[in-house]
């Protein structure tokens, strides 16, 4: 059957329709009571039978008739096509449709089918309902996977040779050798702050004994091994030392300048002694202003002498 017939056949047949007999007419016809006529004053005199034939439907010949009772189809296909051709556009019509329904299909199924035997947990092992020999056999492949894993695996895998990082409180890494750099400086930093701090509490003379000593060790390049009495350099080293006990300084031709190993005049007059031996400034106007600690330090010292003395005195007398 062709494409055109298979339309004819189910859309384009007529459908017979009842014969509906009129209702005015079943009146007319069943009706034999009294008729009343009035008289028309216009002259406009009419029968029942007039008004009945005006209001009936016109028939005009009798084709439509002859169409209601047809039986059989008489639609004409003008240019129909050959029935290989009308066949193949019909099996490409139902293929368009079916091609349609299937992707209307795909598209409404959002939650495609998933196999639940190739869902993994994130350990490796399969999820889904499984005897626990399957659970222990797969725990046990994947434990044996990994340290195959980390036994032959590079640096990477087993981190040998890799450096430590370290993090802070908020997360983000350290660098350690930028880190290394800062402590290194800030080190550096604190050892001159303290070698600046130490040669600020030293005095002008000990600043020269330095400088001095420092002249003498780059001099001792070039002096011999062994120094004899007549030693220029040595002799005048001892003359220029002070002894307080020394007889014959007095005799000495040479004089000392008034003046310090710094540059500084001297003062000549008598002052009291103190530790360590230095004397008051060349402005010192004899009025002594300390705490009496010099005084009584010195006291203490020579009473416990004339004890120890006192003592061994005793010893021997007995």
């Amino acid at each position: 059957m062709s494409l055109a017939d298979y339309l004819a056949k189910n859309y384009l047949t007529a459908d017979s329709k009842p014969e509906k007999k009129s209702k005015k007419r079943k009146r007319i016809g069943g009706f034999d009571g009294l008729i009343i006529a009035d008289d028309d004053p216009l002259g406009w005199s009419s029968t029942t039978a007039a008004k009945e034939e005006d209001d009936g439907p016109v028939t005009v010949g009798g084709s439509s008739a002859e169409f209601r009772k047809a039986k059989s189809s008489k639609w004409q296909t003008i240019g129909a096509a050959s029935t290989s051709t009308d066949q193949a556009a019909a099996d490409a019509i139902l293929a368009s449709v079916a091609a349609e329904s299937s992707a209307r299909v795909l598209a409404e199924d959002d939650a495609p089918t998933i196999d639940d035997s190739d869902l993994k947990n994130e350990s490796g092992i399969q999820a889904g309902l499984q005897s626990g020999a399957q659970v222990a056999a797969q725990i046990k492949r994947a434990k044996d996977l990994e340290r195959r894993r980390f036994t032959e695996g590079g640096a990477e895998e087993n981190g040998k040779g890799q450096e430590t990082i370290y993090r802070d409180a908020s997360g983000r890494i350290i660098n350690l050798a930028m880190k290394r750099a800062e402590a290194r400086k800030k080190a550096e930093e604190e050892a001159a702050k303290a070698a600046a701090e130490l040669e600020a509490q030293k005095g002008d003379v000990q600043r020269v004994q330095l400088a001095k000593r420092k002249e003498e060790l780059a001099e001792a390049k070039f002096l011999p091994v062994a120094r004899y009495a007549d030693d220029e350099d040595l002799n005048d080293e001892l003359k220029e030392r002070d002894r307080w006990n020394d007889p014959a300084a007095q005799f000495l031709s040479k004089k000392k300048q008034g003046k310090s190993v710094t540059g500084k005049p001297l003062y000549t007059g008598p002052a009291m002694p103190n530790r360590y031996g230095i004397r008051p400034g060349y402005r010192w106007d004899g009025v002594d202003r300390g705490n009496g600690f010099e005084k009584e330090y010195f006291a203490a010292q020579n009473k416990r002498k004339n004890l120890k003395d006192l003592d061994y005195a005793w010893q021997m007398d007995e």
